[in-house]
């Protein structure tokens, strides 16, 4: 190799990491097994096109429930090309105290939404002790809801709303009691198609725990989180044995359940009667992975997040729209990537057996060990990606570095599709 072959690669490796370093940012970092780990990403976009990004930080240095886990956020006002300072509010720090059933224990696996026409952020979150298995009906796990009228820099006191909410509806379903109630990290969905007065409706999943039984089940609301109601009611899981999950719009209204499960993933659809009032009913579920060519993640399940974007075909111009799913692409939880599919016929999403099959890509975000992730679309049409990483160290640790990157829909997709 001549000289000057040799400056050319070190100059085209250098613009590679400059490129790379330009969209990916460390937004929370554990930088040693040794430091206080972070864990579990959620991100939403302001309407003015900022972003809040929050996660575990965890002094117990374990799951929910394991002790003393405060919440930090930082928020981003150039797409995620640089973050301001961590911060660190003190209505969402623990108090560490593990008396069964107490409250202020811990604050962790936050699910965020900001209102696309205000400057309101809601946030809600696990909260307390003891583990999720370990709960009973009397002293289970919380659910703590944080409000924010100015764009996340400051917080409302939590409200702990898990029995009104969850606890008491279950006591009075024909499901029965459970002994925990556990909400899945990342997006709450702000409808794209549901309003009431002001409010577009929102949707969120969650997981109960009755024993070791476990269901999926989806709260929405049409006051931005004042109250909740489950969709389809809560009698009977759209889900049974379900783990987290994440709920997704289709393009007919219709609303998506993707749930984690061992290889890939499950779905169901709820497909509405009368949108306006919430009525309708769950379909039967669907499992997606390597058999039907679906969403595979393999010898892991793990959390990710699902979402609905409205793109172009670039070959033929049509336009479309394209459903994500992101997770580990493994083997284990390491390759972090995202699955694509487009759907340009009612007919590819009508049923979970046809969402489930046929799915294209992945693309993969990262070559390291990783884990959860989560998104949000950009006001320019592409999208900001957090997600677990090993960036320093192993999460033997306890948690991950959160790293941000900036996709463009085409980057996914190698150019099939583009933003519209």
């Amino acid at each position: 190799m001549t000289h000057r072959h040799l400056i050319a690669m070190i100059l085209a490796v250098t613009a590679q990491t400059t490129s790379w370093n330009a969209r990916c940012q460390e937004v929370f970092t554990t930088p040693t097994t040794e430091a206080i780990p972070y864990r579990i990403p959620a991100i939403a976009t302001l309407r003015d096109g900022s972003l809040i990004a929050v996660a575990d930080y965890r002094y117990s240095r374990g799951d929910i429930g394991s002790g003393h886990i405060d919440l930090h956020l930082r928020r981003s006002t150039d797409k995620g090309a640089t973050w301001g300072e961590i911060l660190k509010p003190e209505v969402m720090q623990g108090d560490g105290d593990m008396t069964p059933g107490h409250q202020k224990t811990g604050y962790g696996d936050p699910a965020i939404v900001a209102d696309r026409r205000s400057d309101r952020v809601l946030l809600i979150c696990c909260s307390g002790s003891p583990y999720t298995f370990q709960g009973t009906r009397e002293h289970h796990q919380g659910m703590a809801r944080f409000r924010s009228n100015d764009g996340g820099l400051t917080w409302s006191a939590p409200q702990y709303i898990d029995e009104e909410t969850v606890y008491r509806i279950f006591d009075e379903s024909g499901y029965g009691p459970i002994t925990a109630w556990f909400i899945a990290s990342g997006r709450i969905l702000q409808s794209r198609y549901v309003k009431t007065g002001k409010q577009y409706r929102l949707y969120c999943a969650g997981m109960s725990f009755k024993g070791r039984e476990t269901g999926n089940w989806v709260i929405y609301s049409d006051d931005f989180g004042e109250t909740w109601a489950f969709l389809g009611g809560a009698k009977t899981s759209p889900m049974p044995g379900g783990d987290e999950a994440k709920c997704e719009e289709l393009p007919d209204g219709s609303l998506l359940l993707s749930s984690r499960t061992k290889g890939g993933r499950r779905y169901n659809i709820f497909h509405f009667i009368d949108r306006k009032k919430a009525q309708g009913n769950w379909d039967v579920p669907a499992y997606s992975g390597h058999d039907n060519q679906g969403v595979e993640a393999k010898d892991n399940a793990c959390n990710g997040e699902l979402m609905v974007v409205p793109v172009r075909d670039r070959k033929g111009g049509r336009k479309t729209f394209l459903l994500l799913q992101s997770l580990p692409l493994g083997p284990g939880r390491t390759n972090v990537g995202i699955y694509y599919k487009a759907l340009s016929d009612p007919s590819a999403f009508a049923t979970p057996e046809a969402i489930a099959a046929h799915w294209d890509g992945p693309f993969q975000v990262t070559k390291l060990p990783s884990a959860y992730s989560t998104m949000t679309p950009l006001n320019d049409g592409t999208l900001g990606f957090l997600y677990e990483e090993e960036t320093h160290c192993p999460s033997s640790g306890g948690g991950y570095t959160l790293v941000f990157r900036n996709l463009s829909i085409e980057e996914i997709t190698d150019g099939k599709y583009c933003a519209r």
